[in-house]
């Protein structure tokens, strides 16, 4: 059966994460990005079709002028040919890959990641971003909570950096399977501990740890900071992204709000951006 490409690109970038809330609550079972579109397959079945009706209602309810295109997918094997847009990313002293690449490479600065559900494989720019930033942060011996852990792919680079003990929370049920078999697969068991729940909740459990990594939605990240300040060491870290880079001065202004946040460093790839800060 025929698959249909749904590819929406906002009018505005402030309107993406409440047009992909929207496609959620509409009934849409995955997203992922290409460039600036926001983007989901369905088959051609009568009831995909209402499917498709109502996804670009919602689309149309939060951003009336977004760019909609709706198009046939070739018809190509899909079970496999998606592996051929997934590759090795070589960042810093660290390379993330898939499984099908990682034969013959030093598991020591390999992080194999199983693509699923989950995000994080390293083909996202925040991903690479926050990687980058953590070779300056992470120290040997380091405890560190992961928030939206997703893959585990962030606590996997943790370890690796060596880090001692890393908590990598995470709110999806449905990727707790994958995150706790690439944390096996990548021989971290020791150190990586996969917990299903909300950040803010289990945050204060896990405290205190010297680095919070979080990569999750701006406006989460301003509803956390708080929380992440109280669950540092005195003098401890914390790297954020999924940040656009147009949000930049917006974030920067509320981490000096508070007024015990340095900033230590900043990466930007893409439209995204990712800030280290330490408490001063």
């Amino acid at each position: 059966m025929p698959l249909v490409r749904l590819s929406i690109i906002p009018s505005e970038p402030g309107t993406r994460d409440a047009i992909s809330a929207a496609l959620f609550a509409a009934g849409a079972l995955g997203l992922q990005e290409d460039g600036d579109a926001l983007v989901t397959v369905l088959t051609s079945s009568p009831e995909d079709a209402r499917l498709l009706e109502a996804l670009v209602s919602a689309v149309r309810v939060v951003d009336a002028l977004a760019l909609v295109q709706v198009s046939e997918l070739p018809d190509v094997d899909w079970s496999t040919a998606w592996r051929e847009r997934i590759g090795a990313h070589a960042l810093g002293a660290l390379t993330v890959v898939p499984p099908w690449l990682a034969e013959g490479r030093d598991a020591a600065c390999t992080i194999v990641i199983e693509p699923e559900m989950a995000f994080g494989t390293g083909e996202h720019q925040t991903t690479r971003c926050m990687i980058r930033l953590m070779h300056g942060v992470i120290r040997a011996g380091d405890t560190v909570a992961d928030l939206g852990a997703g893959s585990a792919v962030l606590s996997i680079a943790a370890a690796k950096l060596g880090a001692a003990r890393v908590a990598a929370i995470e709110l999806d049920a449905d990727a707790i399977p994958n995150a706790e078999s690439n944390v096996a697969r990548n021989g971290v068991v020791a150190q990586v501990t996969v917990l299903l729940g909300d950040a803010g909740v289990l945050l204060p459990l896990v405290a205190p740890v010297r680095v919070v990594l979080a990569n999750i939605l701006s406006s989460v990240l301003i509803e956390l900071l708080p929380a992440i300040a109280a669950a540092l060491r005195p003098g401890g870290a914390a790297i954020l992204s999924g940040i656009l880079v147009e949000e930049r001065q917006t974030m920067l202004e509320v981490i000096a709000s508070d007024g015990g946040w340095d900033v230590m460093g900043e990466e930007s790839e893409g439209e995204w951006w990712a800030v280290s800060i330490q408490r001063g």
